[in-house]
């Protein structure tokens, strides 16, 4: 059986592959302070509805990465710092590919996870989903990445389907001073970075940092290098003015540039960069007007393969403001211009090679308080207007009961859509006539999904709080593979010919055992079930859409040792999957961290340390395995 995203080759092989003293400390002494239980509860949080609210009063499924918990974890990148959500399924498939998605359909071509950096879409036309290998900043630099697992497309459009990572970095104003970070080990092979902030006047700060990193080969089963070795550099700064009391001024921008090896002795290039501008305009304390725009620009060339040069333009507004004592309004429009050229070959094409986009949405959404710090419901929709489908909307009505102070019920109903990308109806294999293998289907229609949730969290006393959801989702028009004639498999479009469903519960849990102990754990149970409609030859037979594990467990452990040593550790078991099949797992990872002045940081890190090698996605045939990792690192802070 061929699957949708094996016929897409591309896809596949794109991924393969002031005095400086006193503001460093200070910034030391901010990263030493760790939040307590209450006050991680109380922590504010913004994505599920484009405002602050807090973590234990928002009416879904979420989870916060902090900025120490990445820290503490020794991740060295954006995925193995989402491995810290226990809500996420997070594969590593060779050096510098990855498969993220919540609540199944995981691959490396996953197209239902929206996935934000400071407000700007880490998205792809390509395939409606992220290349992991150009995500990236200086993780020191990331204040809190909030996942939710479950549909956003209200707030936030097309692609929020199963979940949402916004990654959110600190502002300028608290990264003041020099840092410095570098080290080496097995399979991080070398890395470092640089940071400087400053103050240009009371009310006006910057930042500037660069990095880079080298990453060795992931193996074949036999123990051989797979030939991927991945390096990149990346620089970019931000500067933040608060212009006056009624005024907030956010611009920022990065640059990267990187190379993964091919078994051929040439190398994937990849290289890109953006640039953001925000305004935010506050009229009381829940009222303010936030207008943001950015521009994206990404490069990828695979030698006689693929190129593509993509170029986002992307524009928002959103307003909130109170309606009399018992509704808070929010209303947005946005404008996103996509621009996309594709560098076709023998193997594959695009066509059109070049191709413009263009996306129009509003939202509004209404929060209606029924009894005052007790119930209230929120209702709400996002209308997108886009060149391939035209009209979509996508509603929600949510509900919230806080019985208690330490008592949280929530339920919702969601539609969200998956809307088509250029795989869906451009792609053609081979690159030239006849086409005899796969013909783009100018006929594919958005994916739908209808979201029933519902959740209960609590704090049953201090040192304790618990969380757990149920969700059942309903799909139509999932992508299949259809051939064109009655007695032959080949050629094929893609079409929307399965429908199917996923239930599952999500478990989350936090303790604090003693002021220098805390343990924090998840698991996630997921079913999922895809049939064919009727008229539906698929050729994988409803099994090609995601490979997903049945049950995941996540149990972290952070332990304060006398004279400033840290020891945490992480295990982590994966069920088996099955289309293809992949043994479960069991990894734990290890941190061993000292600081013996302020200012001074040292740490050792294992990671995969319970086996030689193990496979975590892919086909036997070609599937590589992550090896056993260790590596030092120093940090400094001047």
């Amino acid at each position: 059986m061929y699957r949708g995203t094996e016929l897409a080759v591309v896809v596949l092989l794109a991924c393969t592959d002031g005095t400086l003293a006193e503001p460093a400390a200070a910034e030391a002494a901010s990263e030493l302070k760790k939040l307590g239980l209450e006050e991680l509860m109380n922590m504010e949080v913004t994505t599920a509805s484009k405002r602050a609210e807090k973590l234990a009063e928002v009416p879904a499924v979420i989870q916060v990465i902090t900025g120490d918990d990445i820290r503490r974890s020794g991740a060295s990148s954006i995925p193995e710092a989402l491995r810290l959500a226990a809500n996420l399924q997070v594969a590593q498939v060779a050096s510098s590919q990855w498969a993220i998605s919540a609540r199944g359909f995981n691959g490396t071509a996953a197209n239902k996870l929206l996935v934000l950096i400071d407000g700007r879409s880490a998205y792809t036309p390509l395939f409606s989903g992220v290349f992991w290998d150009v995500q990236d900043t200086l993780l020191q630099d990331v204040d809190r990445i909030e996942v939710i697992s479950g549909p956003g497309g209200t707030i936030w459009g097309a692609n929020a389907v199963n979940g949402i990572v916004n990654i959110i970095t600190k502002s300028a104003r608290d990264t003041q001073g020099l840092y410095l970070e570098g080290g080496a080990g097995s399979e991080l092979r070398g890395f470092g970075g640089l940071r400087y902030g400053g103050e240009l006047r009371p009310d006006l700060h910057f930042r500037l940092y660069g990095k880079y990193f080298d990453r060795d080969d992931t193996v074949f089963p036999n123990g051989d290098d797979a030939t991927n070795a991945w390096h990149m550099g990346q620089g970019g700064f931000r500067v933040d003015w608060d212009a006056t009391n009624n005024n907030v001024l956010t611009l920022q921008g990065d640059l990267y540039d990187g190379r993964v090896d091919q078994a051929d002795g040439n190398e994937t290039v990849v290289t890109g960069g953006n640039l953001l501008g925000r305004w935010t305009h506050p009229f009381a304390e829940d009222s303010d007007l936030q207008f943001q725009a950015y521009y994206d620009r990404t490069r990828r060339r695979i030698p006689d393969l693929f190129s593509e040069d993509l170029d986002t333009y992307d524009v928002d507004l959103n307003h909130r403001f109170p309606l009399g004592r018992r509704q808070n309004i929010a209303w947005g429009l946005g404008y996103r211009l996509i621009e996309d050229e594709v560098g076709n070959s023998a193997a594959l094409a695009f066509l059109p090679a070049q191709k413009s986009f263009q996306i129009f949405s509003a939202f509004l959404q209404d929060e209606i308080t029924i009894v005052e710090d007790r119930l209230r419901v929120t209702l709400g929709s996002k209308f997108e207007h886009n060149d391939y489908t035209d009209f979509e909307f996508q509603p929600t009505a949510r509900l919230i009961w806080t019985p208690t102070e330490r008592q949280t019920l929530w339920a919702a109903v969601s539609r969200a859509v998956r809307t088509p990308s250029r795989i869906d109806e451009h792609l053609f294999v081979p690159g030239t006539p006849p086409f005899s293998v796969f013909a783009g289907g100018s006929n594919f229609v958005s994916e739908e999904l209808l979201a029933y949730e519902a959740g209960y969290r609590v704090q049953p006393y201090a040192k304790l709080s618990l969380s757990v959801s149920g969700f059942y989702h309903d799909y139509d028009d999932l992508r299949s593979i259809e051939p064109v004639l009655p007695n032959t498999d080949f050629p094929a479009v893609f079409a929307n010919g399965l429908e199917g469903e996923t239930y599952g519960v999500e478990l989350a849990a936090t303790y604090q055992m003693t002021p220098w102990w805390r343990l924090r754990g998840g698991y996630t149970f997921l079913e999922k079930d895809i049939d064919l409609k009727p008229g539906s030859r698929d050729l994988n037979q409803g099994r090609g859409e995601g490979n997903d594990a049945e049950q995941h467990f996540l149990l972290r452990s952070s332990v304060d040792l006398p004279r400033h040593v840290e020891f945490d550790a992480a295990i982590r078991y994966v069920d088996t999957l099955t289309a293809p099949n992949v043994p479960s797992y069991i990894g734990i990872d290890l941190r061993l961290g000292w600081r013996p002045i302020r200012d001074l940081e040292l740490a050792i890190v294992g990671q995969n340390l319970l086996d030689n090698q193990h496979p975590e996605f892919g086909a036997a045939a070609t599937r590589q395995e992550i090896e056993r990792s260790v590596y030092g690192k120093i940090t400094w802070r001047f």
